[in-house]
């Protein structure tokens, strides 16, 4: 019940509804986030070495960049689809597809044509030892557009003042 309040709360601010959300009732550090240029320099570098490895075929690069093989890695299924799956197949599924992480990365090491992802318009967000990136991006494949969409990570800084992807999720037109 805690968790339907508080998403309650947030909805409405998101959406300005309440007295919360009104400008002079704001504290003055809500929007100021604790960064560094060494840190915003070693995401971006995050960010390149994972299309790097995408356009190189190089899965064991790609594994650098990730907390764990077990990171939540997918592109949800619409609610339509969910479901569909339900119906037919699975009353508990969730609309996330097993394999995620792994799946991928055996695509990146195995597959025979070019492949690349690429990002535009990425924008970071830092607290500290965790961030957020979101881009639009565009899958190429042998240098056709084979999808499109966002995409969204998280982010951590871990014990080795190394930053690595903790998830990755993203919306998926075809074209």
């Amino acid at each position: 019940m805690r968790f339907m309040s508080s998403a309650f709360l947030c909805t409405s601010l998101l959406l300005g509804g309440g007295t919360a959300g009104a400008a002079d009732n704001v504290p003055a550090y809500i929007g100021k986030y604790v960064s560094t240029p060494q840190d915003t320099r070693a995401i971006n570098k995050v960010i390149e070495d994972f299309q790097t490895a995408i356009k190189t075929r190089d899965r064991k690069l790609l594994s650098t960049l990730v907390l764990n093989s077990n990171i939540l890695f997918d592109s949800p299924m619409s609610p339509d689809d969910i479901a569909y799956v339900r119906d037919k197949h699975d009353v508990t599924f969730d609309g996330l597809r097993a394999g995620g992480y792994g799946d991928f990365a055996r695509l990146v090491g195995t597959s025979k044509v070019a492949i690349e992802e690429k990002f535009y318009n990425v924008k970071i967000t830092q607290d500290g030892n965790v961030a957020w990136v979101m881009f639009d991006y565009e899958f190429v494949r042998e240098g056709k557009t084979q999808n499109y969409g966002i995409e969204t990570w998280q982010m951590m800084k871990v014990g080795d003042e190394q930053w690595k992807i903790a998830s990755v999720m993203w919306t998926m037109n075809r074209l």
